[in-house]
C-alpha cells in the first residue's frame, strides 16, 4: 500500500495512486502560480501558507471524486486549486479574528505582517480563485458563490451566537455545516462535475463532502484540546483561550446546566474566567482532556463520519470508493 494525501491515506491501486499523486502535484504547482504577483511582497505573503504545507484535504477529495468520471478532464485540477485557494484565504481571515499566533507550524500572517496585511492577502487569494473560476463556466461560479455565502453566513452565526431558546449544540453544528461543510461539499461536487460524472454521482459526492467536512471540523475541535502543537500545527487550546465555543465545551456547559455537578460548574467558571493567564489556561486544558464532554465530542465526530460513509453506498465498488471510505476512518482517527 502506498501512502498519499492527508492523514497517511493508503491507496490500494497503482493507477489510482498515480492519478492522485499527479493531480496533487499539479494542484501544488497551480497554487504557487496563482499566488504570484508582480509585487514581491504580495507574493511572499500570499505564498506564506501555501509553502507552510497542509493536508490538501479538499484537493484530495476533488481528485478522488473525479475518478467517477474522466479524472484527466481539463477542469479537475483548476477546480481543486480554487477550493484550496478559498480555504487558504479563510485561514488568513480566521487567524485575524482569533488573534492566532501559529498556523501550520509557522507564525501566522497577522503576527508576521499585521492584521491589515493578513486580511488583504486573504482578499487577494479570493480574487485569484475567482479569476480561475471564470474559466470554469457560469455553473462553477454559481456553485462557488453559494458555498462562499454559506461559509460567511456560518462565520457570522458563530460570531453572533445562538438566538434565544436555540440549543447551542444545534446552532454550532449549523455553523460548522456552513463554515467547513460547504467548501468540502464543493470539493466533492467539483471533482465529480468537472470529470463529467453522472448527476446522481455528483449529488452523492456533494452530500458525502458536506458530512465529511463537518466530521473533519469536529475532529479539529477535539484536537484543539487533546493534541500537542506537533500534531495540530497550531498552539493547543487556541480556540479555548479566545473563548471560541467548540463542541467539547458546549457539551460541558450542557452537562453542567442539566446536572449541576460541582466539578462541572467549577470548570465552566474557569472557562468563563481569564484564559489569557497561562496557568488558568493549562488547568482548563488539563481538566477538559479527562472530562466526558471530550469523549462525547469524539462520538459526534464518529457519527458524522459514518453518515458520510453511508452516503457512498450507491456508488459502484472501486478503489476510489474504498479510498473515500478510508478518508472517513482517517478523520475519526485524528480525533483519537
Amino acid at each position: 500500500m502506498t501512502v498519499v494525501g492527508p492523514f497517511g491515506l493508503s491507496v490500494r491501486d497503482q493507477a489510482l495512486e498515480a492519478d492522485v499523486q499527479t493531480g496533487l502535484a499539479a494542484v501544488e504547482a497551480g497554487l504557487l502560480d496563482a499566488t504570484k504577483s508582480e509585487v514581491p511582497f504580495i507574493t511572499e505573503a500570499a505564498q506564506h501558507l501555501v509553502r507552510a504545507g497542509g493536508k490538501r484535504f479538499r484537493p484530495l477529495l476533488v481528485m478522488l471524486a473525479a475518478q467517477f468520471g474522466d479524472p484527466y478532464a481539463p477542469g479537475v485540477v483548476p477546480s481543486a486549486v480554487v477550493v484550496e485557494l478559498t480555504h487558504l484565504a479563510t485561514l488568513y481571515h480566521d487567524d485575524v479574528m482569533d488573534e492566532a499566533e501559529v498556523r501550520r507550524g509557522v507564525p501566522s500572517a497577522n503576527v508576521r505582517w499585521g492584521n491589515s496585511v493578513a486580511v488583504l492577502t486573504g482578499d487577494f487569494l479570493f480574487a485569484r480563485a475567482s479569476h480561475i473560476l471564470a474559466d470554469l463556466g457560469p455553473e462553477a461560479v454559481r456553485i462557488q458563490a453559494e458555498a462562499f455565502e454559506r461559509l460567511v453566513t456560518g462565520q457570522i452565526l458563530e460570531t453572533a451566537g445562538p438566538r434565544d431558546g436555540r440549543d447551542p449544540v444545534d446552532h454550532y453544528l449549523d455553523v460548522l455545516a456552513g463554515k467547513t461543510g460547504s467548501l468540502v461539499a464543493v470539493s466533492g461536487r467539483f471533482g465529480a462535475m468537472m470529470s463529467g460524472a453522472d448527476e446522481s454521482v455528483v449529488d452523492i459526492l456533494t452530500q458525502y463532502g458536506e458530512r465529511l467536512g463537518t466530521a473533519f471540523q469536529l475532529a479539529d475541535d477535539v484536537l484543539d484540546i487533546a493534541s500537542d502543537s506537533h500534531e495540530s500545527g497550531k498552539t493547543p487550546g487556541t480556540d479555548l483561550r479566545e473563548g471560541i465555543p467548540t463542541l467539547p465545551v458546549l457539551h460541558l456547559r450542557a452537562q453542567a446546566a442539566q446536572y449541576g455537578r460541582p466539578d462541572d460548574l467549577e470548570l465552566v467558571a474557569l472557562l468563563d474566567g481569564d484564559l489569557t493567564d497561562d496557568a488558568r489556561h493549562a488547568e482548563a486544558l488539563r481538566r477538559l482532556r479527562v472530562h466526558p464532554a471530550l469523549e462525547q465530542a469524539r462520538r459526534d465526530t464518529v457519527r458524522y463520519a459514518e453518515e458520510a460513509r453511508a452516503t457512498l453506498a450507491p456508488l459502484p465498488e472501486c478503489y476510489a470508493k474504498a479510498a473515500l471510505e478510508e478518508l472517513c476512518d482517517a478523520v475519526v482517527h485524528r480525533a483519537g
